[in-house]
């Protein structure tokens, strides 16, 4: 995948350089290397001035095992870069933004360049990263003031945790891939009841994608269901997003458009 990657890369944008850290190649059990290893490569790239973005190589389970402690570890020239990934990347994403951090964003990673179509993805995030692209945003950023995107289920075990940040005012774009219904209804039961959640402007549900059968069937859609629970919160339904766990997966900068 790094070697597809920086080749493409190469092709498209020769003046943008790519440096993939030692760590993405380790391995222990389930993980990229321990849970020392992957928060120590975090913080070594976030405080090295001379890299202008952190783009996380995958969105693999183990962000929030790491978030809290590399967090705390971070400088001034962290607080200065671009940090792009989404899926379990987005604990940290959150961590990162409930700390002021403004160069917060939602979008793909290497490792999509192996899904269907997935190097229209790797191109569009090298375009965000290297001139900032209007045409590799969700539609409705451009509209929509602050925003914030998650995958739903790692957003919603972030709820009450040090890594949760204010969304007040901001509409929030959810997604999920891979879980059945009712776990997709119970969080969003979850999300929707927290109070500071209450407080966004309100959401745009992405793509939720392979959805297991359930026997019996649920009997209502992903759009039913958060229809559902925005009504008995109180929180507007704005419609759907444009982003999910697939090639067509695109740009949100947290809180929105900034002028240069």
């Amino acid at each position: 995948m790094a070697e597809r990657v920086t080749a493409l890369a190469a092709e498209h944008y020769p003046a943008v350089e790519l440096a993939f850290h030692p760590q993405c190649f380790l391995s222990s059990g389930h993980f990229a290397g321990s849970d020392a290893d992957r928060a120590a490569s975090f913080v070594e790239v976030a405080n090295d001035a001379s890299f202008d973005a952190l783009w996380f190589g995958r969105g693999g389970y183990g962000s929030c095992r790491i978030a809290e402690e590399a967090l705390g570890k971070l400088n001034g020239a962290a607080a200065a870069k671009t940090y792009l990934g989404y899926s379990d990347a987005g604990a940290l994403l959150a961590g990162l933004y409930a700390r002021g951090f403004q160069g917060v964003v939602h979008g793909p990673m290497p490792a999509d360049i192996v899904r269907t179509g997935g190097e229209a993805a790797v191109l569009r995030a090298l375009s965000y990263l290297s001139t900032g692209a209007a045409d590799t945003l969700e539609l409705s950023v451009a509209s929509s003031g602050k925003v914030a995107a998650f995958n739903m289920m790692v957003f919603s075990q972030l709820i009450g945790t040090p890594l949760q940040p204010d969304l007040a005012g901001h509409v929030l774009m959810l997604e999920e891939v891979s879980e059945y219904m009712y776990r997709i209804d119970r969080s969003l039961f979850h999300i929707t009841s927290n109070p500071a959640v209450r407080r966004v402007a309100g959401i745009r549900l992405g793509r939720c994608s392979a959805i297991p059968d359930n026997d019996p069937d649920f009997g209502q859609t992903e759009v039913e269901v958060v229809q559902h629970w925005c009504r008995k919160s109180g929180i507007p339904y704005l419609g759907r997003a444009d982003i999910g766990h697939d090639a067509s997966n695109k740009i949100v900068p947290f809180g929105g458009l900034r002028s240069a």
